[in-house]
């Protein structure tokens, strides 16, 4: 396998967009704003601000970034899932997260874990961090170390192990196949405390049915065979926010959604945990919707 190859997400979807649907998406136009742009070794960056909010973009979209509209105010809520291992096992000391974005989740992991000793975040992009510091108001803490490595390199290399992993990557085109192998899986086991929780964003056609869903067919198996239990969330909720917020529109458009899998060899169920929730509904989340997408 090439290292370049990448999943586009696009090739997963299994039905064709409603056309009039489509319409609406083809001719929104935005009052995109640049704020700043530069091309690394590895992106074609900008910070674009518009109606909408303010956003990092990769050659021809949205990767992180905060909504700021009346319907909704936050950071893009696909990341809320990641919040979800709070729930199960809120005494997290050790955290690797790979994708730094705009910073916001790092903060959220930093309010939440009240015995958090680190959050080690590796990112392949060099601009990442000063971009996050300069555009999205992220304020790095004790707690927080970057490093500026390749993902898979690092958990070839690392020899320490981690409570909670959390993997949120992309590229101008979209993600790389090497996080989607069995070796890869692997490395996440051997960087991964026997009682730890693992964080995929990933993303497939969103008919979960059918038999020629590329996701459950080809890479779902692969989690499968390496870890007991995989929780999967279906991005319905925050689906109907992306739409809504940058379309004013009710449904899904496009057959793709994001997929969060939470995968551990302990955890089969999600406690209801009142005191936990409460917490995350400080960050103005209502969790509770996000945990009606488990599939």
């Amino acid at each position: 396998m090439k290292e370049k190859e990448v999943l586009i997400p696009e090739e997963l979807a299994l039905h064709p967009a409603k056309t009039d649907l489509l319409s609406v998406i083809n001719n929104r136009k935005f009052k995109d704003k640049v704020l700043y742009k530069i091309k690394s070794d590895f992106h074609n960056i900008k910070i674009v601000e518009n109606e909408v909010g303010r956003f990092l973009h990769y050659k021809n979209t949205y990767q992180a970034g905060f909504i700021n509209t009346d319907y909704y105010i936050g950071n893009l809520p696909y990341i809320n899932y990641f919040l979800v291992p709070y729930l199960i096992k809120p005494d997290i000391k050790n955290i690797l997260l790979i994708g730094l974005g705009t910073g916001k989740l790092v903060k959220d992991f930093e309010f939440l874990f009240d015995k958090l000793n680190n959050i080690d975040v590796i990112d392949i992009e060099e601009n990442i961090l000063d971009l996050a510091v300069n555009y999205f108001d992220f304020k790095p803490s004790e707690k927080f170390n970057f490093i500026l490595q390749d993902g898979i390199i690092y958990l070839r290399t690392c020899k320490r192990k981690y409570d909670l992993i959390v993997v949120d990557v992309a590229n101008n085109e979209g993600i790389d196949l090497r996080f989607l192998t069995d070796e890869y899986l692997k490395l996440i086991r051997k960087n991964l405390h026997k009682s730890g929780i693992f964080v995929s964003n990933m993303c497939s056609s969103a008919d979960f049915e059918n038999s020629k869903n590329i996701f459950f067919k080809k890479f779902f198996p692969l989690y499968k065979q390496n870890f007991k239990y995989n929780l999967v969330f279906k991005g319905n909720y925050s689906d109907k926010i992306y739409y809504k917020a940058f379309f004013n529109l009710q449904e899904r458009v496009i057959d793709v959604t994001n997929v969060i899998i939470i995968s551990s060899d302990l955890y089969k169920n999600i406690p209801q945990n009142k005191e936990a929730k409460n917490k995350i509904s400080m960050l103005n989340i209502d969790i509770n919707k996000y945990l009606e997408d488990l599939y």
